[in-house]
């Protein structure tokens, strides 16, 4: 198991922001991983599970408590109609793999970053589809240190959410995809990521949506008709081109970017009475927000 110290943190999420991680741990397997796991627990110290970094935001200061990261554990093993991959497997990889094997329900999927352990977590989803649609099972490590496997109905998945992942640590998971002609899936996946480069600022970094969708509207329709497209603090700025979005335009710290978003929430509950719910993850000593 690769152990790194006092790395920064700013090379492992996409919005390029954060100090450094006193320590960084990569188990290279589901094994590796739920030892590592069960023996901070045994001794009671506290981690921090770290996928791809497509929805997290790190503080600017020094992390002390561990990172344990699975962006080692990517193995991914193909079966008929049955897709086997752990939880470190960057997703737009998986789903690219599966359109060549001719596997679809997924190509809708393209060109959202991060891990598939991260996606299940959030049951991350675009154009009317989610991870969750193909799924089979998912296994993890429960908060009780049991390793488990779960079906898809016990999983708890709703809009950006699986209740009883919530406190476990994801392993791996198995999809059963329908066949399908991978020209035509690959066909899709190239609209889909056109579509994506087109309405989304991926110039820039960024961790994607900031928001969920309240019920009823549209979060980046609010903060667009708030008149907060472009809005700034500090390096970091409202997307002029989707105001869903946060992007780091020059050198943003945390700080920038969570006064900025307090900033949508505040103008967005006393224009519309709406309130925004962060969708994005904050790292343990993240400064604290509302």
């Amino acid at each position: 198991m690769k152990h790194l110290q006092n790395i920064p943190l700013k090379n492992y999420c996409t919005y390029r922001i954060g100090g450094t991680a006193r320590d960084i741990y990569f188990p290279e397997s589901p094994e590796e991983l739920v030892d590592i796991v069960r023996r901070h627990r045994a001794q009671r110290l506290p981690y921090w599970i770290h996928g791809g970094g497509a929805n997290t935001l790190f503080p600017d200061n020094e992390i002390l408590l561990p990172i344990i990261s699975t962006s080692e554990m990517t193995a991914t093993r193909f079966d008929g109609e049955t897709v086997f991959a752990e939880a470190g497997k960057i997703m737009d990889a998986w789903v690219l793999e599966c359109l060549r094997e001719g596997l679809g329900g997924v190509e809708c999927l393209s060109g959202i970053p991060g891990t598939l352990g991260g996606a299940l977590f959030m049951n991350a989803g675009a154009y009317g589809h989610e991870i969750s649609d193909q799924l089979q099972s998912v296994t993890i490590l429960t908060r009780d240190s049991r390793v488990i496997e779960l079906s898809k109905e016990e999983c708890g998945f709703g809009y950006r959410k699986a209740e009883a992942l919530r406190e476990a640590v994801i392993l791996s998971a198995v999809w059963s995809p329908p066949r399908s002609e991978p020209k035509a899936l690959l066909a899709k996946r190239k609209e889909i990521l056109a579509k994506r480069k087109e309405k989304q600022p991926l110039e820039f970094p960024s961790a994607g949506s900031v928001f969920k969708r309240p019920e009823g509207a549209y979060a980046s329709q609010l903060i667009d008709q708030a008149g907060l497209k472009g809005a700034r603090v500090g390096g970091a700025q409202v997307s002029e081109k989707h105001a869903g979005f946060i992007i780091n335009v020059d050198d943003a710290t945390c700080q920038d970017v969570l006064d900025l978003v307090e900033l949508c929430r505040k103008t967005v509950r006393e224009r519309f009475g709406y309130e925004l719910e962060l969708e994005q993850c904050l790292c343990p000593f993240c400064p604290d927000h509302k």
